[in-house]
């Protein structure tokens, strides 16, 4: 598979970093999930979010009906890592980025399932449960809402985690098959 003209266009923005994946070197696992419902405040409020996106073996078969990934991160300077609302808005650009990826790869005859770096956040109040996703051809649910553990694909690939308490990264994982 070439992956040329997808490497061509990401270079026109300020990703950090970048890695094609098999989808076979995926790890899907159930105790990420765990982490979700425990830690995350988002758990049962947003469509991007579970348990709208399904249970992990759902989303491990919605996956695996593409053959790559393509894995990148975009990296931001945080004044106050513990500024939570500092932090939540540097994840705007990263966002767009992604949104534009994906339009391209589309354009570009890719068929494309995209996951980002956290709960979606177009909208100010998610309808979940009431109401159907207001947004459904913009919204990527959060890599992590999908059991994904990235740890062994970052490193891997020679990919950075973390940078220190100024600086946050901000990954998405766009899953490819040719259309």
């Amino acid at each position: 598979m070439n992956f040329q003209s997808i490497e061509d266009y990401i270079t026109q923005f300020p990703i950090y970093q970048y890695a094609f994946l098999s989808i076979d070197d995926i790890e899907f696992n159930d105790k990420v999930r765990t982490i979700c419902k425990r830690e995350c405040p988002r758990y049962g409020k947003s469509w991007s979010c579970p348990p709208a996106v399904g249970t992990v073996d759902k989303c491990k078969e919605r996956c695996q009906q593409y053959t790559h990934a393509l894995l990148f991160s975009s990296v931001a300077e945080v004044p106050d890592y513990s500024n939570m609302d500092a932090l939540l808005a540097t994840k705007r650009e990263h966002e767009e980025i992604t949104a534009k990826i994906e339009a391209f790869l589309k354009q570009d005859a890719w068929r494309c399932y995209t996951l980002s770096t956290d709960s979606c956040s177009i909208c100010d109040k998610c309808t979940y449960p009431k109401k159907s996703c207001n947004h459904p051809d913009l919204m990527h649910p959060c890599i992590e809402s999908h059991g994904i553990l990235l740890t062994k694909n970052i490193e891997d690939n020679h990919m950075d985690y973390y940078m220190g308490e100024q600086m946050v990264l901000w990954f998405s994982l766009i899953f490819l098959r040719e259309a």
